[in-house]
């Protein structure tokens, strides 16, 4: 009887790629995946000793051919749409030219679970293996995908942990004050004790900036003067941006302050910037570095900015609700229609060859008497001359208009809140000065205690004496500026004289002074200062 032999079952690991091959004389089209997330000098040496490793493993296996070497030099592997040496791979790969990829490890192929999984699939459906050689991973094996998945979420929890410590280290700097000036602005550079210093010809175009914004130019006219002045972005371009413009008239720098976080990186994986609504901290930190412009003026500009955002559509054409402000005339933002309310807009009449200024209610342009029966149009240069007429008999009256008119004009040409504050402050004198009248006529009718009226007398001439204190300590202060005050006169002196028709002060000085003008059927104007003060003057 024949000996039994034991049966050996011998398992043959399952090798996808040899069907690549028509016959063993085929080799293989092998490329190499070769990444390094930053341009340190230590991890670009790790870049070229992992692009002459590979290309020294392939030539050296006889039944390999080199395709390519597929390299990303300082490039985060938590997204792919930076990695373009990778899509480039990826793309030979659809196009049949490669059967084999090498990569060190899975890290190094992608930091990205998602993206991990999904070109790894990708591949493999298309017969394409990926061998990860510090895992020994081979992509096409049945039982890898689990261990990739494994290694590629541990991949993506060290980006997440290392993108974590760098946020903390840079809030930190940001709540000790200690983060760093970024000088890509215009106006500063890195002074030789390592702090921000101004560059003076660069600060002279912010100054210009910001001047002509507050003189009620448009963002269209201020990029038009800047190229005409041949002036120079901070890049070295001749041509300036409307929102260029914008950021430099926004930018709390100019000002010497300097806001932390206002957008935030939403995740290490997307990478995506936010604007930051609330969702974080910020930190304000003022006088960190000199200023070019003066706070109360940058605020002045802040102000502007929000007014002319919220002016709202004229026209029923209109596709949205929100109007759009013109610095071409002052008129247009201060001209409206005293039966309707609708604003008033400039038309050219032609008759005869004659051209005719004149300006009228846009409601009745739009829809006709029916909607504004009694409003007037009126010609441009009546117009004119009735305004400067109103302001220059208040500022010949000595009256509560000429302290109005000149606390405005002081306050359009320097932008600081003291000169408002000044006419404030008198106006609080004089309503004291009135109360201390009646409470003295009180005091001596009174039959009962006086002390109560003396001790209101007293506290109400305190209150006078000390407004009168704070007025004088600011003039003095005002008066130091002389080019302001030269400013200041000179406007003055051309309102009184009626040149402004022909002075580069015409229209900004209507933005100054007037809050709005309101015209009447009855062919007259209601001039309203800023402040409140009412001029009522007819149109000749």
């Amino acid at each position: 009887m024949a000996t039994a032999v034991k049966r050996v079952v011998t398992k043959i690991e399952a090798n996808p790629l040899l069907s690549k091959q028509k016959n063993e004389n085929t080799l293989l089209r092998v490329a190499a995946y070769c990444r390094v997330s930053t341009d340190s000098e230590d991890q670009l040496e790790s870049y070229k000793a992992q692009v002459a490793y590979y290309t020294d493993a392939i030539a050296k296996n006889p039944k390999w051919r080199m395709v390519d070497i597929y390299a990303d030099e300082g490039i985060t592997g938590t997204s792919d749409r930076k990695r373009d040496n990778f899509m480039r791979m990826i793309r030979d790969c659809n196009k049949g030219k490669i059967d084999l990829i090498l990569t060190k490890s899975v890290a190094r192929f992608a930091r990205n679970t998602v993206d991990s999984l999904k070109y790894v699939r990708q591949l493999k459906a298309k017969g394409v293996g990926v061998y990860f050689e510090e895992q020994c991973l081979d992509s096409l094996k049945a039982d890898s995908e689990m261990f990739i998945g494994i290694h590629s979420v541990l991949a993506q929890a060290e980006s997440e942990n290392i993108s974590a410590n760098v946020r903390w280290g840079i809030r930190q700097r940001m709540k000790t004050g200690t983060y760093a000036f970024r000088y890509n602005i215009l106006g500063y550079r890195k002074g030789t004790d390592g702090e921000p210093e101004i560059v003076p010809e660069e600060a002279e175009i912010i100054r210009t900036i910001y001047r002509l914004y507050m003189e009620g130019n448009s963002l269209d006219q201020i990029k038009k003067y800047l190229e005409e002045q041949g002036y120079i972005t901070k890049t070295g371009k001749k041509e300036w941006s409307k929102n260029h413009i914008k950021d430099i008239l926004m930018n709390e720098r100019y000002c010497g302050d300097m806001l932390l976080q206002k957008t935030f990186t939403e995740n290490c994986i997307t990478k995506k910037v936010k604007k930051n609504r609330g969702e974080m901290e910020k930190y304000l930190i003022t006088n960190n570095h000199p200023a070019i412009i003066e706070r109360d003026e940058f605020k002045s500009v802040q102000r502007e900015l929000a007014r002319r955002g919220n002016i709202r559509k004229t026209s029923d054409k209109a596709l949205t609700e929100q109007g759009k402000y013109s610095g071409k005339f002052a008129l247009t933002d201060l001209l409206i229609c005293g039966e309707c309310g609708s604003p008033y807009r400039r038309k050219t009449w032609s008759r005869n060859g004659v051209k005719r200024i004149v300006w009228r209610c846009f409601n009745r342009i739009e829809h006709g008497r029916e909607f504004c029966k009694d409003s007037i149009s009126v010609d441009e240069d009546k117009l004119r001359r009735a305004i400067y007429r109103a302001i220059k008999d208040a500022i010949g009256d000595g009256s509560e208009a000429y302290s109005l008119i000149q606390a405005n004009l002081a306050y359009g040409v320097t932008g600081k809140d003291e000169n408002l504050d000044i006419f404030a402050m008198s106006e609080k004198i004089k309503e004291l000065k009135m109360r201390i009248q009646e409470n003295v006529e009180l005091l001596s009718n009174t039959e009962g205690d006086p002390q109560r009226y003396i001790d209101l007398i007293k506290n109400m001439s305190d209150q006078v004496v000390a407004l009168q204190d704070q007025i004088e300590i600011i003039r003095e202060r005002l008066n130091d500026d002389q080019e302001t005050s030269f400013e200041i006169e000179r406007i003055k002196t051309a309102i009184q004289n009626l040149q402004l028709d022909d002075n580069v002060y015409k229209d900004s000085v209507l933005r100054i002074l007037i809050d709005y003008i309101r015209v009447m059927p009855n062919k007259k104007i209601i001039v309203a200062l800023k402040g409140g003060y009412q001029i009522e003057e007819e149109i000749e």
